[in-house]
């Protein structure tokens, strides 16, 4: 499996700065969402499109991110 169309760039969720790589794998889109800073893996989709899949990634990372607190630093 080689991976193609690979793009990853940095995006805002709901105040989060947070990674969002897409690439193609066999069939599907694929996508995946980590924090920007430590990058640690908050959610991952599939999808037929690339836009099917960040939409589906950025949802389940929308609803992870809506259950952590924030620290005033």
């Amino acid at each position: 499996m080689k991976a193609e169309e690979y793009s990853e760039r940095i995006v805002p969720i709901d105040g989060w700065m947070v990674r969002l790589a897409t690439y193609k794998a066999d069939q599907l889109y694929r996508a995946r969402v980590e924090s920007a800073d430590p990058g640690a893996t908050l959610a991952r989709a599939t999808g037929v499109t690339a836009e099917e899949a960040e939409a589906r990634a950025i949802e389940d990372a929308r609803r992870r991110l809506a259950r952590s607190r924030r620290q005033q630093v």
